[in-house]
């Protein structure tokens, strides 16, 4: 059963990791708000392609819900109806979760192709759910866990709507993107707690702190580059998309923070490195962590040095949702396990 249910759960894994990289796509395309309703996208499961579909159009039948947007806003139809000749505002009601009214196709799809990803993903998930129920009678907590991460998807779900009807609030921004890592460390602990093991040594043990202490640094810069990142949004907002030179320009203490902390971050994993070297350990995923680390610096010093050359941002970010995980899988590697699980 553990072999078919961590199968299931490493799928799960790379679905949130790739609704990881949708989102790291709609936020350097600024893509956030290209439907500006959730869970439908101005109204419909499928987006319009055309700003077309999205104005008032005589003899044309509307759905209860359905979006168009009129005189600067978005309008919502109230019933089931087919329009006449001329507009009846009686069958029209305004949208009042914000006042942005603004459609780009290219957005809109970049956005709405993340949502798909997202439900893909928490489709995977309830069915990790679903299979780990074999394993009620010999472990509770597989299944247990199992459910929680559904909850946690539907949630994560919700402050997915909450970033759209905020008009991309940047604290609502960094918190969805804390709960992604969250759900990532819970699929992560599955995966593990389900993998046949034998039992670390003292001396892997010992190390537990310094990598949790790991974990929490990396969390605290990744925080710290949300709010760079917020930064960018509004210089993007001020000089426009093609100034990229000037996006950087007078930046906030947030950016030199980030930036001095990464070498912090990468001293303190080299250290790390050098421990588990120096006592000979089975913990080799922190060659993982340390080549992600040096991605990651390339990458910030290629944004910095050479104007956010395309994807860079993105790649940033996904880079350090992958130290993330691998982190935590060797804090996971280093916690002496009660008993392990055999494979069956």
């Amino acid at each position: 059963m553990h072999r078919s249910f961590r199968k299931i759960a490493k799928i799960s894994l790379v679905l949130v990791y790739l609704v990881i990289m949708a989102g790291a796509i709609v936020r350097m395309t600024g893509s956030g708000m290209g439907c500006p309703d959730w869970p439908k996208c101005f109204g419909y499961y499928i987006p319009p392609t055309q700003a077309s579909e999205l104005e008032w159009t005589p003899k044309k039948a509307y759905k209860k819900g359905q979006v168009i947007i009129l005189d600067e806003t978005l309008q919502v139809a109230t019933s089931d109806f087919t329009a006449t000749t001329a507009f009846a505002a009686g069958n029209w009601e305004p949208y009042t979760k914000h006042e942005y009214a603004i459609f780009n196709p290219w957005h809109t799809w970049i956005e709405f192709i993340n949502r798909l990803f997202g439900a893909v993903a928490g489709i995977a998930t309830l069915v990790m759910a679903i299979v780990s129920f074999r394993s009620w009678k010999t472990n509770k907590s597989i299944t247990i866990l199992s459910v929680l991460t559904v909850f946690a998807m539907g949630f994560q779900a919700w402050l997915g709507a909450t970033v759209v009807y905020s008009v991309l609030e940047p604290t609502k921004i960094t918190i969805h993107m804390v709960m992604a890592l969250v759900i990532v460390a819970m699929l992560l602990y599955l995966i593990y707690s389900t993998k046949s093991r034998e039992p670390n040594s003292p001396q892997e043990r010992k190390l537990l702190g310094l990598l949790i202490f790991a974990i929490f640094i990396t969390l605290i810069q990744i925080i710290l580059g949300t709010q760079v990142r917020q930064f960018v949004d509004e210089q993007i907002d001020a000089v426009g998309e093609t100034a990229k030179n000037m996006w950087l320009e007078n930046p906030t203490l947030q950016f030199y923070l980030h930036r001095s902390f990464s070498i912090f971050v990468v001293l303190f994993n080299l250290f790390i490195a050098y421990k588990i070297r120096q006592l000979d350990l089975k913990l080799k995923k922190v060659n993982w962590v340390l080549g992600i680390l040096i991605l990651e610096a390339l990458s910030g010093i290629v944004m910095y040095y050479f104007d956010f050359p395309f994807a860079s941002q993105p790649a940033h970010l996904i880079l350090a949702t992958f130290l993330f995980g691998i982190q935590f899988y060797l804090v996971l590697e280093a916690m002496n396990p009660l008993r392990s699980h055999k494979t069956s």
